[in-house]
């Protein structure tokens, strides 16, 4: 097994990961597979593909390059209001360069957990009078739902107890760069 450089220089990649839950050939094995019924579904059609950053992007690249219909490609940051109660309010800090009236959209994000913020992104998309608004995630944790997503496209369900990195997936804003998902060690 391989070192990588990550979060203090001394601490070895072993000591970070408990386990590799999806490795690399898997992961982009799925994402053809999500691709290509994406394709099936918007046949004839343009899409704009919506990534969140700053999770999704990986997963957003990878994804729009096997996509095999005509694809703008776009993306939004939002973050919680730290002193807001619980952590509900949602600030967009990247908005949209695309206007999306009139058009297929699919908003793709790395991980859904709760469900309120892509909610909350949803409902702000569908006002600008999008034709469409499908969702893919590629991880979902559907016991840990509060608010109803309605997800066309998922990679992988996931256990709510893990705590994942890589693949675009962070801790404290390292680990995104990893080719695959694992569990960290905490």
């Amino acid at each position: 097994m391989s070192q990588f450089a990550i979060a203090p220089a001394s601490e070895s990649f072993s000591q970070v990961i408990e386990s590799v839950v999806f490795d690399e050939s898997t992961l982009q094995r799925r994402v053809k597979e999500i691709a290509a019924q994406v394709s099936l579904d918007y046949r004839g059609r343009r899409l704009i593909v919506i990534g969140i950053l700053k999770g999704a992007h990986i997963f957003t690249c990878d994804l729009v390059r096997h996509i095999t219909v005509p694809v703008v490609m776009d993306f939004m940051s939002i973050s919680r209001y730290k002193r807001a109660p619980d952590h509900k309010e949602v600030k967009i800090t990247h908005d949209l360069q695309a206007d999306i009236k009139g058009e297929d959209i699919l908003l793709v994000e790395d991980i859904v957990d709760t469900g309120l913020t892509l909610h909350y992104l949803a409902g702000i998309l569908k006002q600008r009078e999008p034709k469409s608004v499908a969702i893919c995630s590629l991880l979902d944790r559907p016991a840990l739902r509060l608010a109803e997503i309605p997800m066309k496209y998922v990679g992988f369900n996931v256990d709510e107890e893990q705590f994942l990195i890589g693949y675009g997936l962070d801790y404290r804003e390292q680990y995104r760069e990893l080719p695959f998902i694992a569990e960290m060690n905490l």
